[in-house]
């Protein structure tokens, strides 16, 4: 059976996005195994652990603490039984309504996934980024953050996430071969050379079932099964944004924060404002 053209005309057109002073006291912290930060907000304060095992999110974290760089900045989006997003330096003093989001602190953090060790159940603490289109790499914010909430999930509903994923690796096969080729799909689209695409379709297709079938099938772990199913979490986010902490203690002012009223672009009506982040000590 033919494989629809369109296959290779679709991605021409689609993108996956998602989510976008103390020198001596930070070395001294970067040999404490899972440092301590505690994050004070207007509704309650929130202490983290951050990771030893991914040390660039770690040490920015609390480089940008000390310098107070989180002082005055906003959960700006939170999203029930999903995460509560903060650290856009831009929503300092923000007015209401004001789109926020975008603020950064001028670099990006390469990716740090130590996974399926550290994944997305409930509390995780992880860094934010630009989606896949234009961070291929998926490197994280230098700055904004978010807190899972996510929900609790059955098995079945998992193991059925465990077979979209599996049957996934063709068409991310497919879609990242195919993006090599672009300017020449955009040529033999413009002369109109259908034969020509649905040939190298074939080609890429062929290639793309070889390199799925050498990974190997994608399963949850015992742990994540046990947390996804009790706690919960996001799980459709594993292996995709570096999770490098986690709450050890203020999870009741996480689920406060989550369950405010927002505006249509997820932003609390009520700002709810980080007052500052310090380590603890």
């Amino acid at each position: 059976m033919k494989r629809n053209l369109f296959i290779l005309l679709t991605i021409l057109i689609c993108s996956v996005t998602a989510c976008r002073s103390g020198q001596k006291k930070s070395e001294k912290m970067e040999n404490k195994k899972g440092t301590l930060l505690k994050i004070e907000t207007s509704m309650g304060d929130i202490t983290v652990k951050l990771y030893d095992e991914t040390p660039k999110h770690r040490d920015n974290f609390i480089k940008l603490a000390e310098a107070g760089t989180y002082e005055g900045t906003l959960f700006h989006r939170v999203i029930k039984e999903f995460m509560i997003q903060a650290g856009d330096p831009d929503s300092k003093n923000a007015p209401k309504g004001k789109m926020l989001g975008s603020g950064d602190v001028g670099y990006t953090l390469p990716a740090e996934f130590v996974y399926p060790k550290y994944f997305h159940k409930k509390g995780a603490l992880c860094a934010a980024r630009q989606g896949d289109d234009v961070n291929p790499k998926k490197e994280s914010s230098g700055c904004q953050f978010y807190i899972v909430t996510g929900k609790v999930y059955n098995d079945s509903t998992l193991l059925g996430m465990e077979q979209q994923m599996n049957e996934g690796k063709l068409t991310s096969a497919f879609n990242a071969l195919a993006q090599k080729y672009m300017k020449e799909i955009y040529k033999m689209r413009k002369a109109n050379d259908q034969d020509g695409l649905y040939d190298l379709q074939e080609k890429l297709y062929a290639q793309a079932e070889a390199e799925a079938a050498k990974q190997p099938d994608f399963h949850f772990t015992p742990e994540q099964m046990k947390a996804y199913t009790t706690v919960g979490g996001t799980p459709h986010l594993d292996n995709q944004y570096t999770v490098f902490g986690e709450v050890v203690d203020g999870m009741d002012v996480v689920d406060k924060i989550q369950r405010v009223k927002t505006d249509r672009s997820d932003r609390p009506e009520e700002d709810v404002k980080i007052i500052k982040v310090v380590v603890v000590e």
